[in-house]
Parts: C-alpha cells; sequence; structure tokens
C-alpha cells in the first residue's frame, strides 16, 4: 500500500471514531467563541471611542458658543473663564486619548483587557494615571468563562491533536497486526507519517477555516489581510512542532497507554510546567513593581512643590522654560501671581516623568528576560508573536503610553508659552489650540 494511500485511508479511521469527531467539533466551536470574543471587544472598543469624540465634540461647540455669546464659561462653574490660556487649553484639547484598536484583535485580545485603550488627557496627566488600566483584566475574564482565540489554540490545539493521534501505532500492535502492516507497506516510518500527516492537514485545515471565519467577523477581511498570512504561519508552525513531538514519541512506543501518557506529560510540561517555572523566575528577578515611588511622588511630591517659595518656583520654571524670563508678567505683581499659580503642571510633569524612568526600565529588563526564555518557552514565543501581529502586545501599550506623555509634554509647553504671555483667548485662538492638539498629531 503506497503512502499516499495511507494517508487517504486514514479518513475513514477518523469518521469511525466518534470521540475523535466530536473532539474536533468541541474545538471548532470553542475556536468560533473565541474569536466573537475577540469581535466584540473590538467592537465595544470602537463604539467607546466614536462616543468619546461624539463629546469631544459637544465640548468644543459648548466652548465655542461661549466665545460667541460672550460669556466667561458655563454658569455652574463660575470660576471658569476660557478667555485665559488656562481654561481654554483645558477645554479644547482632547477629552480623551485613545489607542484604535486592531481589527485582527479577533485572533488575539493578548493585553488589550489589562491596559485602557483611552485616557482622560490634561497638563496634570500621566502615563500611569489609575484611569490607564481596565476595571476587568483579562485573568478575571477567563474565570468569567471568557476566552479567546489565542487561548484555544496554544493550551487546547495539542490536546486536540493528542486526542487525534493517541492510539496510532499503539492499537495495532495491541491488536498484534503491527508486523504485517509493515509487511504489506514496506516502509515503517513513511506509513506512521502518512497516518499522522492526515491529522495533521485536517487540524491545519480546521485553524484556516478558523482564521478565515474570524476574518469576516463584522465585515473586517480588508483590515486583517495584512496580518491574515503570517498569523496563519504561526499557527501552521505550532501545529507541525507539535506534530514532529508527537511523531516521535509514536515512533519510538508501541503502546496506546504508553503513548498516551508521554504525550500528555509533553502537553503539561510545555503548556504549563515550564511557564510556570520561567513566571517564577521572571517574578524572582523582577519583582512586581508596587509603583509605591510613583504613588509617593504623586501625593508627597505634587505637595513640596505647591510649598516651594515664589523666587525657588520662578527659577524652576525659567529652567524649563526659559522664555519665561522676558514675559511681561514679571513686572506685573499682580498677574504674575496669578500665572504661577497655574504652572505648578510643568514641575510636576517633569516629576512623574522622572519618577517613570525607572518604571519603563524594569518594564525593558524584565520583557529581555522573558525574550530570553522562548527557547525554554514556546508558547510565550508564539503568544507574543502572535500579540505584536494584532496590536495587543505589550509593546503596543508601551508605545500608547508614550504618546500620551508626548501629548501631555506638548499641552505643558502651549499652557507655558500662553500662560506667561499675558494675553487674552478669543475664539479664533481657541480653535488654533483645538487644530494643534488633534490626536492625528500624535499617532
Amino acid at each position: 500500500m503506497s503512502t499516499l494511500a495511507v494517508f487517504w485511508y486514514e479518513r475513514i479511521h477518523f469518521i469511525r471514531n466518534p470521540f475523535k469527531v466530536v473532539a474536533l467539533l468541541l474545538f471548532a466551536a470553542a475556536g468560533i467563541y473565541g474569536l466573537h470574543n475577540g469581535a466584540a471587544l473590538y467592537d465595544s472598543q470602537l463604539a467607546e471611542i466614536e462616543n468619546i469624540k461624539i463629546k469631544t465634540e459637544e465640548r468644543i461647540q459648548e466652548t465655542l458658543a461661549f466665545y460667541e455669546e460672550g460669556k466667561k464659561g458655563p454658569e455652574a462653574r463660575p470660576w471658569v473663564d476660557v478667555s485665559q490660556p488656562f481654561w481654554a487649553l483645558r477645554f479644547a484639547t482632547p477629552t480623551h486619548y485613545y489607542k484604535q484598536p486592531s481589527a485582527a484583535m479577533v485572533y488575539s485580545i493578548g493585553q488589550a483587557e489589562q491596559y485602557g485603550f483611552y485616557k482622560q488627557v490634561s497638563a496634570w496627566s500621566s502615563p500611569y494615571d489609575a484611569d490607564m488600566a481596565e476595571e476587568i483584566a483579562n485573568p478575571e475574564r477567563l474565570q468569567a468563562g471568557v476566552l479567546d482565540f489565542s487561548f484555544v489554540i496554544w493550551y487546547l490545539l495539542p490536546l486536540l491533536l493528542l486526542i487525534m493521534l493517541y492510539n496510532i501505532k499503539g492499537a495495532e500492535a495491541e491488536a498484534g497486526f503491527l508486523l504485517l502492516i509493515y509487511a504489506q507497506t514496506g516502509a515503517k516510518t513513511s506509513w506512521l507519517l502518512a497516518r499522522v500527516s492526515f491529522y495533521v492537514a485536517l487540524l491545519g485545515l480546521t485553524l484556516l477555516s478558523l482564521m478565515v471565519y474570524g476574518a469576516l467577523l463584522n465585515g473586517v477581511f480588508s483590515s486583517v489581510a495584512a496580518v491574515f498570512a503570517p498569523i496563519s504561519l504561526y499557527l501552521l508552525l505550532y501545529l507541525l512542532l507539535w506534530a514532529a513531538a508527537y511523531f516521535f514519541i509514536l515512533q519510538t512506543g508501541t503502546s496506546s497507554v504508553v503513548n498516551t501518557m508521554k504525550m500528555a506529560g509533553s502537553w503539561l510540561l510545555v503548556a504549563f510546567i515550564l511557564p510556570a517555572l520561567v513566571h517564577q523566575w521572571v517574578s524572582i528577578a523582577y519583582p512586581t513593581n508596587l509603583m509605591t515611588e510613583w504613588v509617593d511622588a504623586q501625593r508627597n511630591g505634587r505637595q513640596r512643590i505647591y510649598e516651594l517659595p515664589d523666587s525657588v518656583l520662578q527659577a524652576n520654571l525659567e529652567e524649563l522654560f526659559p522664555a519665561i524670563a522676558d514675559s511681561p508678567l514679571r513686572q506685573d505683581p499682580d498677574r504674575i501671581g496669578y500665572a504661577r499659580s497655574r504652572s505648578y503642571s510643568a514641575l510636576s510633569n517633569e516629576l512623574m516623568k522622572s519618577i517613570s524612568v525607572p518604571i519603563e526600565q524594569q518594564n525593558e529588563d524584565r520583557n529581555a528576560l522573558i525574550r530570553s526564555t522562548y527557547w525554554l518557552n514556546p508558547i510565550a514565543f508564539f503568544q507574543n508573536r502572535v500579540n505584536s501581529l494584532t496590536a495587543t502586545h505589550f509593546q503596543d501599550y508601551k508605545g500608547y503610553r508614550t504618546n500620551i506623555q508626548g501629548l501631555v509634554d506638548q499641552q505643558v509647553s502651549v499652557l507655558m508659552q500662553e500662560l506667561w504671555k499675558g494675553e487674552k483667548v478669543d475664539k479664533e485662538k481657541y480653535l488654533e489650540y483645538h487644530k494643534q492638539f488633534r490626536q492625528e498629531h500624535y499617532q
């Protein structure tokens, strides 16, 4: 019997084994469920962003009405004066800064539930504010029965392949006609390889079908076309690696029970034991940052800024923004006090940035250590590669934080320039602020 005939005949073994058929159907159902969870998260983030844009536009129109009607601000907040740069900038800048979700999120949610995707930005903001984290994180969602497509692939696909292969060769050996099969086929390895290849092809076709289904969800195929091929290649490579490992076990064993135990042990080792060891190692080398220095700076550090003498405050501000030294307000004792009181955010921003540097460096060192363990923890390698393609990787959210800090820096810079000019803000100036701080400039 030729190798191709063995490959094609294996379909009969599969169809006649309801256990394998049901396992494949359950896997497909879990994959579809995970894809829908990813699509639902993508839709909810898009909807929230659109809602934010609507609210921002309403704020802009409300502020424009104040200028047109000659009002200082909302009647319920008499302290607001939009003719002053401080308040004009607070109303003109985007109410929120957001991270545009990727349509490829249907394939891997990644860290999209661990971090927030929008941030209310002001001159007092920081990339590590409390509203940068979601209320419900991914582990909690998993406990509630919510899983994504990547979880199905990384953890359930090897188990499904085990179910497909567990009785190959072992059943024939236990029945006593394995040698007869070898005599008929004329080759031990090719016979086993043909049978294993059938299930690899079956599961590969299943994966590609699920990938296509995910791409068609919500009509986002064009949006995921660029990453469809590389993600598919990673998934198929992952399948082939497990198939190679199981093939070696089947080739060296002759008992279904022993082969099953070895394959199950391999799955437990790679999927749970090694990741746990790596996690423990990384946790010991880089313990969880409790952000105590950042919290202390936010509370006590900012308080110390408020307590600075006027001369020290002025010197610090002029060191950051030398143009202040030539401000006309320096000659006006009444107005310079107001300008100083609105300039605390500039010093606060520098303080929080200095505290953020070691936090980001620890994150980089931690991630570098994780990357160095990919050879020991292949699931982390595949997971992070796919997360990078779906824009749900840690680095994507690092870039998001960097953009937020850049926007805060720009707001502080413009605030200091406008505040110390001592000029009033009119409608045209307000629209100029708004144009300058459009989010598209910081993507």
